[in-house]
This record gives structure tokens, C-alpha cells and sequence, in this order.
């Protein structure tokens, strides 16, 4: 019996250099479970412009990314606000702030989190780890959790497990 009748709204934050996203929402489609993903601007183009594109350009670039990061956070924070579950990936490349500082506040609003990121980040993200409710390791790991939630039901594909 499914627990959450409307489609369940995950939010999908941090890393944008990989299809981590892409192969979450294929395998929850596949697996037909009624989840509603949003997800943050990950065209990096467009997330550094939005300031400037909307509201005017700036001369000085620390004020150019101030305004697109005010911009950008208004869709955040709704976003957030909105969520019923919180996934927020920490990839291979590159300093995700953006990926810690959405962690903390669905923390901080008491969204359920899912965390993805490979072992070797787990001495790095130990109090994001700590403060959320599984630590997945693939997209598909995430979408196990997210299934059992749903619809209660164990993954069929490993051995000796499901339903």
C-alpha cells in the first residue's frame, strides 16, 4: 500500500557533472513510482546569468554573482521549502558548497535527506552523513529507498530480498 497518496516531491541537489539525476528519474518511472522531481538550474550558463538577465547587469563581477546567487536562491529555498525528501549528490570533481549548504537546510527545516556520494568522501561529509537519514552510493540505491517509502516494498533485484 502506497503511504503518500499525491506524488511524493523529492528535490535533486548538487552535483552537476554527471546523469546521476537522469538515471534516478528513469529508474523511478520504470519502477512506477509516484514521485514529483525538482531540481535546482544546472545549466551553468543560465545560473550564473539569471542575476544580470533579469535584473540588470552588473560592472563588478563579486556583484554580478551576488544578484545571481540571490536569484537563484528564491528558487531554492521555494524548492526546498516544497520538498518532501531532500537527495543531494557529492560528485567525483570539483568543491560542492551549493551541495553541503542545501543539506543543511533541509536539515535545518527537518526534510528527510538522502546523501549519494562514493566512499571515499564518507571522512569529508561525516556530519552531512550524520544528519541524514541513508547514505546511498548509486542513483539506483536512492531510488530503492525512495520505493521502499512509497510503496513499502523491498528491491527485487537483490538476492534472498523483496517482495
Amino acid at each position: 500500500m502506497d503511504i503518500h497518496e499525491p506524488p511524493l516531491n523529492v528535490y535533486l541537489a548538487g552535483e552537476v557533472h554527471s546523469d546521476w539525476r537522469e538515471r534516478l528519474q528513469v529508474s523511478s518511472n520504470e519502477r512506477g513510482l509516484p514521485i514529483e522531481f525538482t531540481a535546482p538550474i544546472t545549466d551553468h550558463a543560465s545560473s550564473d546569468d539569471c542575476g544580470a538577465a533579469t535584473l540588470g547587469e552588473e560592472p563588478v563581477p563579486f556583484w554580478r554573482d551576488h544578484k545571481g546567487a540571490k536569484v537563484n536562491a528564491i528558487r531554492t529555498r521555494t524548492l526546498l521549502d516544497r520538498a518532501d525528501v531532500v537527495v543531494v549528490r557529492f560528485g567525483e570533481k570539483y568543491r560542492q558548497w551549493n551541495a553541503a549548504f542545501d543539506a543543511g537546510f533541509a536539515s535545518a527545516l527537518g526534510t528527510p535527506l538522502i546523501t549519494l556520494h562514493p566512499e571515499e568522501h564518507d571522512h569529508a561529509l561525516k556530519e552531512i552523513d550524520g544528519a541524514a537519514l541513508a547514505v546511498a552510493r548509486s542513483p539506483e540505491q536512492v531510488v530503492d529507498v525512495l520505493e521502499y517509502v512509497v510503496k513499502g516494498r523491498l528491491p527485487s533485484r537483490v538476492p534472498g530480498v523483496g517482495s
